[in-house]
Protein backbone atom coordinates (compact mmCIF):
# COMPACT_ATOMS: atom_id res chain seq x y z
CA UNK A 1 0.00 0.00 0.00
CA UNK A 2 1.29 3.49 -0.96
CA UNK A 3 0.72 6.16 1.40
CA UNK A 4 1.70 10.21 0.75
CA UNK A 5 2.41 13.47 1.87
CA UNK A 6 2.29 16.59 1.07
CA UNK A 7 5.02 19.23 2.42
CA UNK A 8 5.92 23.19 1.58
CA UNK A 9 9.40 23.74 0.69
CA UNK A 10 11.52 26.63 -0.76
CA UNK A 11 10.76 25.44 -4.13
CA UNK A 12 6.88 24.69 -3.98
CA UNK A 13 5.03 22.35 -2.35
CA UNK A 14 6.46 18.40 -2.71
CA UNK A 15 4.85 15.46 -2.63
CA UNK A 16 6.59 12.20 -1.01
CA UNK A 17 5.28 8.48 -1.59
CA UNK A 18 6.17 5.00 0.05
CA UNK A 19 5.71 1.96 2.02
CA UNK A 20 6.14 2.33 5.37
CA UNK A 21 8.74 4.68 6.08
CA UNK A 22 10.70 3.75 2.57
CA UNK A 23 10.47 6.32 -0.06
CA UNK A 24 9.25 5.47 -3.58
CA UNK A 25 8.19 9.24 -5.08
CA UNK A 26 9.53 12.70 -4.12
CA UNK A 27 7.94 15.05 -6.88
CA UNK A 28 7.40 18.68 -7.55
CA UNK A 29 3.15 18.92 -7.29
CA UNK A 30 3.84 20.83 -11.00
CA UNK A 31 7.10 19.02 -12.24
CA UNK A 32 6.32 17.73 -16.22
CA UNK A 33 6.36 13.89 -15.54
CA UNK A 34 4.34 12.47 -12.65
CA UNK A 35 3.47 9.05 -11.62
CA UNK A 36 -0.03 8.09 -11.27
CA UNK A 37 -1.39 8.50 -7.55
CA UNK A 38 -4.37 6.20 -8.16
CA UNK A 39 -4.95 4.61 -4.86
CA UNK A 40 -2.13 6.85 -2.77
CA UNK A 41 -3.31 7.01 0.81
CA UNK A 42 -2.75 9.83 3.21
CA UNK A 43 0.48 8.63 5.03
CA UNK A 44 0.30 8.10 8.92
CA UNK A 45 3.48 9.57 10.35
CA UNK A 46 5.77 7.68 8.26
CA UNK A 47 7.45 10.27 6.39
CA UNK A 48 8.31 12.39 9.86
CA UNK A 49 12.24 11.73 9.54
CA UNK A 50 12.08 12.36 5.86
CA UNK A 51 10.69 15.57 5.97
CA UNK A 52 12.66 16.35 8.83
CA UNK A 53 15.68 15.89 6.54
CA UNK A 54 14.62 17.54 3.54
CA UNK A 55 13.95 20.85 5.93
CA UNK A 56 17.60 20.40 7.25
CA UNK A 57 18.26 20.33 3.41
CA UNK A 58 16.94 23.40 2.42
CA UNK A 59 18.14 25.01 5.64
CA UNK A 60 21.85 24.20 4.44
CA UNK A 61 22.26 21.60 7.29
CA UNK A 62 21.93 18.62 5.62
CA UNK A 63 24.30 17.82 2.62
CA UNK A 64 23.54 14.06 2.80
CA UNK A 65 20.57 11.88 3.00
CA UNK A 66 19.86 8.62 5.15
CA UNK A 67 16.64 7.56 3.98
CA UNK A 68 15.45 4.06 2.62
CA UNK A 69 14.54 4.46 -0.92
CA UNK A 70 12.66 1.74 -3.21
CA UNK A 71 13.57 3.07 -6.32
CA UNK A 72 11.61 1.23 -9.44
CA UNK A 73 12.70 1.33 -13.19
CA UNK A 74 14.30 -0.41 -16.00
CA UNK A 75 18.06 -1.94 -15.55
CA UNK A 76 19.41 1.03 -17.44
CA UNK A 77 17.11 3.57 -14.89
CA UNK A 78 18.59 2.16 -11.95
CA UNK A 79 22.07 2.28 -13.24
CA UNK A 80 21.56 6.37 -13.55
CA UNK A 81 20.38 6.45 -10.59
CA UNK A 82 22.87 5.26 -8.31
CA UNK A 83 24.98 7.15 -10.78
CA UNK A 84 23.35 10.09 -9.77
CA UNK A 85 23.44 9.13 -5.85
CA UNK A 86 27.32 9.15 -5.96
CA UNK A 87 27.44 13.24 -7.16
CA UNK A 88 29.04 15.02 -4.53
CA UNK A 89 26.89 17.68 -2.94
CA UNK A 90 27.80 21.18 -4.62
CA UNK A 91 28.99 19.22 -7.59
CA UNK A 92 27.51 18.29 -10.85
CA UNK A 93 28.40 16.25 -14.25
CA UNK A 94 27.21 15.88 -17.29
CA UNK A 95 25.03 13.52 -18.92
CA UNK A 96 28.38 12.48 -21.03
CA UNK A 97 29.90 11.75 -17.92
CA UNK A 98 27.02 10.02 -16.43
CA UNK A 99 26.96 7.84 -19.45
CA UNK A 100 30.55 6.79 -19.44
CA UNK A 101 29.74 6.12 -15.43
CA UNK A 102 27.29 3.80 -16.07
CA UNK A 103 29.39 2.05 -18.90
CA UNK A 104 27.36 3.56 -21.48
CA UNK A 105 29.46 5.96 -23.47
CA UNK A 106 27.55 7.83 -25.96
CA UNK A 107 24.28 7.68 -24.17
CA UNK A 108 24.30 11.45 -22.39
CA UNK A 109 20.51 11.42 -24.14
CA UNK A 110 19.20 7.88 -22.49
CA UNK A 111 20.61 9.65 -19.40
CA UNK A 112 18.60 12.56 -19.54
CA UNK A 113 15.39 10.51 -20.41
CA UNK A 114 16.02 8.47 -17.44
CA UNK A 115 16.58 11.71 -15.01
CA UNK A 116 13.56 12.73 -16.81
CA UNK A 117 11.83 9.60 -14.93
CA UNK A 118 13.36 9.85 -11.48
CA UNK A 119 10.84 9.34 -8.99
CA UNK A 120 13.10 10.68 -6.10
CA UNK A 121 13.68 14.31 -6.92
CA UNK A 122 16.55 16.06 -4.56
CA UNK A 123 17.49 13.04 -3.03
CA UNK A 124 18.07 11.44 -6.20
CA UNK A 125 20.55 14.62 -7.12
CA UNK A 126 18.97 14.49 -10.76
CA UNK A 127 19.47 18.53 -10.35
CA UNK A 128 23.51 17.85 -10.52
CA UNK A 129 23.52 16.82 -13.83
CA UNK A 130 24.09 19.67 -16.32
CA UNK A 131 24.80 20.02 -20.34
CA UNK A 132 28.39 19.07 -21.75
CA UNK A 133 29.10 23.03 -21.58
CA UNK A 134 27.97 23.43 -18.05
CA UNK A 135 24.69 24.92 -19.43
CA UNK A 136 21.60 24.03 -17.15
CA UNK A 137 19.09 21.48 -19.30
CA UNK A 138 16.38 19.33 -18.68
CA UNK A 139 14.65 19.23 -15.27
CA UNK A 140 11.59 17.85 -14.62
CA UNK A 141 10.74 21.02 -11.80
CA UNK A 142 11.86 23.76 -14.47
CA UNK A 143 14.92 24.92 -14.59
CA UNK A 144 14.40 27.69 -11.88
CA UNK A 145 13.81 24.89 -9.37
CA UNK A 146 16.92 23.37 -10.95
CA UNK A 147 19.26 26.72 -10.97
CA UNK A 148 17.88 27.24 -7.51
CA UNK A 149 19.01 23.76 -5.62
CA UNK A 150 22.21 24.27 -7.59
CA UNK A 151 22.96 27.68 -5.65
CA UNK A 152 21.77 26.42 -2.33
CA UNK A 153 24.34 23.45 -2.69
CA UNK A 154 26.97 25.98 -3.69
CA UNK A 155 26.57 28.59 -1.37
CA UNK A 156 26.38 25.69 1.74
CA UNK A 157 29.87 24.30 -0.10
CA UNK A 158 31.99 28.13 -0.18
CA UNK A 159 29.99 28.73 3.17
CA UNK A 160 31.98 26.03 4.91
CA UNK A 161 35.30 26.91 2.71
CA UNK A 162 35.14 29.78 3.96
CA UNK A 163 34.64 28.80 7.47
CA UNK A 164 37.57 26.42 7.10
CA UNK A 165 40.02 28.11 5.31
Amino acid sequence: MIHCRSMDSPIGPLILAGHGSVLTNLQMVDQTYEPSRVGWLPENGAFAEAVSQLDAYFAGELTEFAIELDLCGTEFQQRVWQALLTIPYGETRSYGEIAEQVGAPGAARAVGLANSRNPIAIIVPCHRVIGASGQLIGYGGGLNRKLTLLELEKHQVLTSLTLFD
